[in-house]
């Protein structure tokens, strides 16, 4: 009689079971389970890559930026003259004037006011040069003299080497602020260049801008193509009504600071006028700085007294402009907070020289714009029926 063997099944339980991988996923030797990581590296992990990549990105655009400066500066100038024409040409498009006609106002009636102004500027300076520069001698002449006497008692060698190290630090400074990374053409080929690229882009932003813009929102993919748009006509009001409000900002200081010039009877009153207004489109330093070469030509011709009272007054329209154009005015037409603009000024500064203290704050505000009508959603109900045809693409 044969007898069977009994087949058994051996189960050898599993090691570790606690440590293996859950069902459908395969885990790694040595990879801890998400479990095993805290909630908060987790978080940190997934915003530490983000905020990578966007620094790349970043930094991308800036390194395009700095290789195509002697383009994209002049096609920001183009940007912010086109933001003060635009308006100007729709009025006169409102009023029946030929398309044709108000453009050529609008760019023709700029060159005039640029060209009369540089016209009176290099008048009045070619008229009081001469003069300015013998005062400046006997003011400096005076100036060692002081400092020759009880109790500083300096001598001469000691003035000549605080002069050369001024002169020096003010070289090295001067150069990385005129000469940033973003800075005008060395030559004068590339600053003609410049102008023309200015008035060229202005000219076809004036005429075509419309179009433009739905080539630009063309770009992107259709589904983004109302956020993109909608953003745009955000950003654009908000940069429209900052150069509007930054002309009559400037203007007020240019207007208050050379009247001020003019009653204490300084010469090159015209000259003084003219940089507080281009300098007063550098926020926070710009009217400052310019304010003290009033300041500094009053020293000279008319001594301290003289010199003090026109402080005062640079100071009284500075105050105007920080208390009341600033927040009343500025404010609401740019929506930022003054310390967000000190911070941009500082770093355009910082980064670029003088274009980037120019182009921080309408940068900061249009795309402050931007990101807030983009993430309020606003765009999903807000269609703009001319690029109904963009959309359907």
């Amino acid at each position: 009689m044969t007898f069977g063997r009994r087949k058994t099944t051996v189960v050898v339980p599993a090691r570790n079971q606690a440590a293996q991988a859950p069902a459908g996923r395969a885990a790694l030797p040595g990879t801890p389970d998400d479990e095993a990581v805290p909630t908060a590296i987790r978080i940190a992990g997934a915003w530490s890559w983000r905020i990578l990549a966007m620094a790349g990105v970043i930094a991308l655009i800036v390194f395009l930026v700095i290789q195509l400066r002697l383009i994209v500066i002049p096609i920001m100038v183009a940007v912010l003259l086109a933001a003060l024409l635009v308006p100007f040409v729709q009025l006169l498009r409102r009023h029946r004037w030929p398309k044709w006609l108000a453009v050529t106002l609008a760019e023709v009636g700029l060159l005039a006011i640029v060209s009369g102004l540089v016209f009176l500027v290099v008048l009045q300076i070619r008229d009081d040069f001469p003069d300015l520069q013998v005062q400046t001698v006997r003011a400096y002449r005076d100036f060692v003299a002081f400092l020759a006497q009880p109790p500083l008692s300096l001598s001469e060698a000691d003035i000549n080497q605080y002069v050369a190290d001024a002169t020096q630090a003010l070289q090295t400074d001067g150069g990385l602020l005129v000469s940033g990374a973003l800075s005008f053409g060395s030559t004068a080929g590339h600053f003609a260049a410049g102008v023309l690229l200015v008035l060229f882009a202005t000219l076809f932003m004036l005429i075509d801008g419309k179009a433009i813009w739905t080539w630009i929102v063309q770009l992107f993919p259709v589904r983004a193509r109302a956020a993109v748009d909608g953003s745009g006509t955000a950003g654009w009001a908000t940069l429209t009504n900052f150069v509007r409000v930054q002309i009559f900002v400037a203007a007020v200081d240019a207007i208050g600071i050379g009247a001020f010039a003019y009653f204490l009877g300084l010469p090159l009153a015209i000259p003084i006028a003219v940089a507080v207004f281009l300098g007063s489109f550098i926020p926070v330093v710009g009217a400052v700085l310019t304010g003290a070469i009033a300041v500094f030509i009053a020293l000279i011709y008319e001594g301290p007294i003289v010199a003090l009272i026109m402080l005062g007054g640079v100071l009284l329209v500075q105050q105007i402009e920080g208390h009341v154009l600033q927040p009343l005015v500025m404010g609401t037409a740019v929506k930022v907070h003054p310390l967000a603009v000190v911070v941009a000024v500082a770093s355009g500064g910082f980064l670029a020289g003088i274009p980037g203290a120019l182009f921080a704050v309408p940068v900061v505000a249009t795309v402050n714009a931007m990101v807030k009508y983009t993430v309020s959603g606003a765009w999903r109900e807000n269609r703009n029926p001319d690029l109904k045809d963009v959309r359907n693409a």
